[in-house]
């Protein structure tokens, strides 16, 4: 039987309902007046910088296409339907990371309104606009994927063809969530630094006009970023373990090789229904932050639940080795435990955090070194449970089961990304009722909803980081299969020239330290692109106090359009460099210094790479909710000497965990998926 339908239809499930959950969105009532014009301002914004982002990502798609077609009909090794699959990705990932931002940015007000009646009617919104994100990149991915099956799954290189589909959504994803970063946090440091530490003015005040383009950054960083990158972290796991199947195969894990084909797309595909189903019990009565928790957390939860079912069923079903199941086990319970480790580490009902509040009071740098301790201290779990991971799943089902663990671990994206999206949406609707005016009782649930954001947000991006380093360590696991470094013979693995001399060798050594360099410069570049974006907004705020008459006194409307575009145009002038260095990286290594270098070098890159986005995302989240916590009446409140200290930590944290850091996920992955796309020309070097 042709299991691969099964997977299409779920994909095709999935789409309908973030269509239907796009429609419920918008029947909801989208307010007036200042309300209304906010979000209006807001999603005017993010579309015309996606608009122009995609412009410039359209060029580069035709340019890598053209390069992929003609090696495809040139060299033997590679097919020119690679620039096909290239293609088809590049426009799924753009898709996915559109439809949820497009309602998104039309959910943020609706979720202000719904706050008049109840916390829980806020909440049901903001997760219900969310939702339509992540059903929208686990739909199109897994019909994507399909789509590529179905065409070529008789071709006799569709092991190659594959891959070029995730290299297509690693590369949008890359600019997006580079751009993205750039601009959402240019926006947001220059409106802080500004209105909160220099005049004094609450966060959201209307007179800031920094303010609309904080808000257009939280979308097309935040919703549309992120979606992208799990997106391609999706496929690409999905990729992984398609490609190991002659792995699988030999290893006696499945009966042909074409199981191993389609059990991942199943155990997605498992995914989407359980999401689903998961998203219904997503509802509070209480108002603390544990009951808010509680009831995103119970939604994952019924989800993981029943897809460890379903993949059970599937494993079953397909008379698979049943160390393939526990690896989809493993995969799950690592997420959950690196999203709960995230979570402690970052969010301020927890020590950590409230020390850094407490380190403020000493001033910037006290606040900042206590930040960068957090973040630092919080590495060891997150890494610890990879490595148990790969140890774990590699015992019970080979290189394939760590690819499989990489699947079960963002089985349950559609749920655990809505819960993500959730948050801008969450921190959209707080600022517009903040600049609507409207009453205590009205901003403090939507502070409640927003201070949920903050830490949804901060346990997805320990949740993306660690899926990205299985799914990165089981392209390169794939790699090494494609270039012949790793070999199967008589159901062993065994490693081409002998384990130790490879690894020892002095091109392996050499591209490890290339690799173990990289991401910090990668990250330099980011984070100096976020600082250059900044000055030039903070520059022209301050500008706009000193010279719009009455703006201080609120008798005066700031120019928010110009922020918007200044922030635009240095965001995608600045995105450029540090996305054509990801990209030309392994594949100068690898045509310079060999396939084993190249080996070496997504080695290197993978374990620093790792490390230094996990710092930088839970330094960055503490930093974020520190100062929230001083916010809420704590070591003085607002406006006193600790606050201060701590917008300054916030605005040192921002370009980390919602720049940088994020934007390593993906360059993991691209790096590894591009060696792998031309691996079959890079077998000869």
């Amino acid at each position: 039987m042709e299991w691969g339908w099964i997977a299409l239809a779920s994909g095709i499930i999935g789409l309908i309902y973030a269509f239907s959950a796009a429609l419920s969105t918008l029947k909801k009532e989208p307010g007036t007046g200042l309300i209304k014009e906010a979000s209006e301002a807001v999603r005017e914004g993010a579309e015309a910088f996606l608009k122009s982002e995609y412009k410039i990502l359209a060029i580069f798609v035709i340019v890598v296409a053209i390069v992929l077609l003609i090696l495809g009909t040139t060299s033997p090794s590679m097919s020119p339907w690679t620039a096909f699959a290239f293609v088809l990705g590049a426009l799924c990932s753009m898709a996915s990371g559109y439809a949820g931002m497009s309602i998104a940015v039309r959910a943020n007000a609706r979720t202000t309104v719904a706050a008049r009646e109840s916390l829980n009617s806020g909440l049901r919104v903001a997760f219900r606009g969310g939702t339509v994100m992540g059903m929208s990149v686990v739909g199109i991915g897994l019909v994507g994927v399909c789509i590529i099956y179905f065409l070529f799954k008789d071709h006799p290189q569709f092991l190659s063809i594959l891959p070029a589909y995730g290299m297509g959504a690693s590369s949008v994803a890359l600019f997006a969530r580079v751009g993205g970063g750039i601009y959402t946090k240019g926006a947001d440091a220059a409106a802080d630094l500004v209105g909160k530490v220099e005049v004094g003015i609450p966060e959201d005040d209307p007179r800031n006009a920094a303010v609309i383009a904080d808000w257009v950054g939280d979308n097309v960083g935040d919703v549309a970023g992120m979606g992208a990158d799990l997106f391609e972290s999706y496929v690409d796991a999905i990729i992984a373990a398609i490609t190991l199947s002659i792995l699988a195969f030999s290893s006696g894990l499945v009966p042909l090789p074409q199981t191993a084909w389609q059990l991942p797309l199943l155990v997605a595909a498992s995914g989407i229904i359980t999401s689903i189903i998961g998203v219904f019990f997503v509802s509070t009565k209480g108002s603390r932050m544990r009951d808010l928790l509680w009831a995103l957390r119970r939604g994952t939860f019924v989800a993981a639940g029943l897809t460890l079912l379903l993949s059970l069923f599937v494993v079953l079903i397909l008379k698979a080795h049943m160390g393939i199941w526990y690896s989809v086990l493993a995969g799950l319970i690592a997420g959950i435990i690196i999203g709960e480790s995230t979570n402690y580490y970052t969010a301020y009902e927890y020590t950590p955090t409230q020390r850094i509040s407490q380190a403020a009071t000493s001033g910037g740098g006290t606040c900042i070194m206590q930040g960068f301790a957090v973040g630092m201290m919080s590495t060891w779990i997150p890494m610890l449970v990879v490595a148990l991971a790969l140890l774990v799943s590699y015992k019970l089902a080979s290189f394939y089961g760590v690819a499989i663990a990489g699947v079960g671990m963002l089985s349950t994206l559609g749920i655990s990304l809505s819960t993500d999206a959730y948050g801008p949406i969450a921190d959209n609707a707080g600022g517009i009722a903040e600049m609507a005016r409207l009453g205590p009782e009205i901003r403090e649930r939507t502070d409640a909803l927003d201070a949920l954001g903050n830490t949804t947000a901060a346990t997805g991006k320990g949740f993306a980081i660690g899926s990205a380093a299985l799914t990165a360590l089981a392209l390169l696991l794939s790699y090494g299969f494609a270039v012949g470094i790793v070999k199967v013979e008589n159901g062993q693995l065994g490693v081409e020239g002998g384990l130790l001399s490879s690894l020892l060798s002095a091109p392996v050594v050499a591209g490890l330290f290339i690799g173990v360099m990289l991401p910090a410069v990668f990250c330099a570049m980011v984070m100096d692109a976020v600082g250059r974006n900044t000055f030039v907004i903070v520059e022209e705020v301050r500008r706009q106090f000193r010279e719009i008459p009455g703006l201080m006194e609120g008798k005066a409307r700031p120019d928010y359009a110009r922020c918007v575009a200044l922030s635009t145009r240095g965001a995608l002038r600045r995105m450029v460099t540090p996305v054509i260095v990801a990209i030309v990286a392994p594949l100068a290594v690898g045509f310079i210094l060999g396939k084993y270098a190249l080996a070496g070098f997504l080695l290197g890159s993978i374990g620093s790479g790792f490390l230094l986005a996990i710092i930088q995302a839970n330094a960055g989240g503490a930093w974020d909710n520190a100062k929230k916590f001083i916010e809420m009446g704590h070591f003085g409140g607002k406006g006193s000497d600790a606050h201060k200290a701590a917008v300054v930590g916030d605005t040192a944290g921002d370009p980390m965990k919602d720049a940088a850091g994020p934007s390593l996920n993906i360059m993991l992955k691209l790096m590894s998926i591009i060696a792998l796309v031309f691996a079959p020309i890079l077998a000869g070097f």
